[in-house]
């Protein structure tokens, strides 16, 4: 059965489209069959795997508005079993058009069916933002992953981001749960930043990765490349603790500890 992870925060810069983007190209490096959806209308995740928008006519858009089927809005990327389904700059006036829909919030779900058997893992990149497309990919997924900056202004809104996710539980998803809290953008010199991670382990237990991601300029640089950290430079502090993190994910799934 394909697991659906959606990755969010409402709190932009925090490192969740990178982390969508390497744990991704990650989980295709062993051997998993892959699909990162972009439902941001930046585009950043499109961007990061090497896909200039005026260049290619799929996006998730019409997926979400009917005008197209999901199969039709799928490209291979330049990393051997994971695709991508683009995003579009008109994404940004779909959150009318999900809201003033019957049904709007599983317009996303709905239209992802026929796509599920081909892959064992599908991703799903939310805007920075507790709108109508993160409450899609909320419906859509079975679990969340939640990166969080280890700094004392991205920790207040965790909170409130997860109080949000046990509401949609309760309301559109009973089978969403959180998968785990990941630490980004870690930088061990700062006092700031061991203190943050303490407090969120000291408050979410085990449901924080074990693995943090750490500060690291290639993983900064490779978007720029259009390509995953992974396959700028695969020796990279931070290449190889997203293929870490990829394990834990693929471990946690298998056993249920989440």
């Amino acid at each position: 059965m394909v697991q659906i992870i959606a990755f969010a925060n409402q709190k932009g810069g925090v490192g969740k489209t990178t982390t969508a983007i390497n744990l991704a190209a990650s989980l295709a490096a062993i051997k998993k069959q892959v699909l990162l959806i972009d439902l941001d209308s930046q585009g950043n995740a499109s961007t990061g795997l090497g896909f200039v928008r005026a260049t290619h006519p799929q996006s998730v858009y019409g997926v979400l508005t009917g005008q197209s089927r999901a199969q039709d809005n799928i490209l291979s990327t330049a990393v051997p079993g994971l695709h991508l389904m683009p995003s579009s700059p008109v994404l940004a006036g779909a959150e009318n058009y999900l809201m003033d829909n019957d049904g709007g919030a599983y317009l996303l779900r709905d239209a992802l069916q026929p796509v599920f058997e081909h892959y064992d893992y599908i991703l799903l990149d939310c805007p920075p933002a507790f709108g109508a497309l993160t409450l899609n990919a909320l419906t859509t997924a079975n679990n969340v992953i939640i990166p969080v900056q280890p700094e004392f202004l991205s920790l207040q809104g965790i909170s409130m981001l997860v109080q949000n996710i046990r509401g949609v539980q309760e309301k559109w998803n009973h089978g969403l749960e959180i998968l785990g809290v990941l630490l980004t953008m870690y930088d061990k010199r700062y006092g700031q930043t061991r203190q943050a991670e303490d407090d969120l382990r000291k408050t979410f237990g085990d449901t924080v990765f074990r693995t943090v991601i750490p500060r690291n300029v290639r993983v900064s640089e490779a978007p720029s490349h259009g390509i995953p950290a992974l396959f700028y430079d695969f020796k990279s502090p931070g290449a190889q603790a997203y293929l870490r993190v990829a394990t834990e994910v693929v471990q946690r799934l298998e056993k249920g500890e989440y």
